[in-house]
């Protein structure tokens, strides 16, 4: 979710460019599908491949899929209420992984979309209305706790953990539980919602969040029972990682997105091994989403592990420059971090789609 293009006015990010704001990049949801491809068993693999293979589309698999709600970012509102799929031609290697959707129809899709869930709730981070379509990516919940509940800061009834029941209800031709405001009109929309939520789910930014004060020290907003917007880092969009990339705006939340350059955008023998070996998830399968939020905070935890944070002073757009007890150790930490959470996120989406379809 991205989060990093909801703060566009923050971070500088082009508002067309969805590839920015997606958890992993679009080259990590590529690894989760990929992954997720090889565990399918049988039925669950026909299914996803009727699913996604129409008259609009054809070769389309978990990998291909991953990226669609990012494509659907370069869906924009026009001021007479329209909304139209707009391509910056400035940046036309955003639209690299949204190939396989770019036919009238598919981008006909794409827009009523996000129509539809555009003002179901409101998100205007930086004063703008994004569409609620946008925080469907991720939930902000502060990284003192280490158990994820609804009741918690940081969460609310369109988050990234409703959003991925919504879209299993589809799936499993159930009706989408209320409150939550989510339209999801067939199968082919959720599971192409799915593949790229469950990706989200495992980046450890897109979960746990740090909250601060204006002196840039640990706060919890359980406790005060509101967030402070002046100092809210926005998932660590706000949060400037100035030593990874000297004098440039790079936020600690896109150095999370980036996955190991080694990897490319497939399956490796060793994801897949890696993959292999995650223990079943226990418990019922509603209850599964909620449970990987738990264990994805808890990794958040070791995220922000060794990092401090100080304001950042004027004209800068970042509100928090992050520090490092060790950057050398705490990147090699984050190097290993990433490779076992995208392992993770493609095993439990086939482990999902498999237990929908057994």
């Amino acid at each position: 979710m991205s989060r990093a293009l909801s703060a566009c006015c923050w971070l500088a990010v082009c508002l067309f460019a969805p590839t920015a704001a997606s958890a992993w990049g679009y080259q990590g949801h590529h690894v989760v599908g990929a992954i997720a491809d090889q565990l399918l068993k049988p039925a669950a693999k026909a299914q996803v491949q009727q699913i996604l293979n129409d008259v609009d589309t054809s070769g389309i698999d978990l990998r291909k899929a991953g990226p669609w709600p990012d494509c659907v970012k370069s869906v924009v509102r026009h001021d007479d209420g329209k909304f139209h799929y707009e391509v910056d031609p400035e940046h036309l290697e955003f639209e690299v992984p949204c190939t396989p959707f770019n036919s009238a129809r598919e981008r006909a899709r794409m827009v009523d979309y996000a129509a539809r869930n555009w003002s179901t709730c409101s998100y205007a981070p930086d004063g703008f209305e994004r569409g609620c379509h946008n925080t469907f990516h991720f939930v902000d919940v502060a990284i003192q706790r280490s158990v994820f509940d609804r009741n918690l800061q940081g969460t609310n009834p369109h988050d990234l953990i409703a959003a991925i029941g919504a879209a299993v209800a589809v799936l499993q031709g159930r009706p989408i539980p209320p409150p939550f405001p989510f339209s999801i009109k067939d199968k082919k929309e959720a599971l192409l919602l799915l593949a790229h939520l469950m990706g989200d789910l495992h980046q450890p930014l897109h979960v746990g969040s740090v909250y601060l004060d204006a002196n840039g020290r640990l706060v919890d907003p359980d406790a005060a029972h509101k967030v402070d917007p002046d100092t809210d880092t926005i998932g660590g969009n706000a949060i400037l990682d100035g030593v990874a990339v000297p004098f440039q705006t790079i936020n600690l939340h896109h150095e999370w997105d980036d996955i190991p350059t080694d990897l490319g955008d497939g399956a490796t023998s060793e994801l897949v091994d890696a993959a292999k070996s995650v223990a079943p998830s226990q418990g019922t399968l509603d209850g599964w989403p909620a449970a990987w939020a738990t264990d994805t905070l808890l990794v958040a935890h070791d995220a922000f592990k060794g990092v401090s944070f100080k304001p950042t002073p004027p004209p800068a757009r970042s509100k928090w420059t992050a520090t490092y007890d060790n950057h050398v150790d705490y990147l090699q930490a984050a190097d290993a971090i990433k490779r076992k959470q995208l392992a993770k996120g493609g095993a439990r989406l086939a482990e999902l789609l498999n237990a929908i379809w057994p």
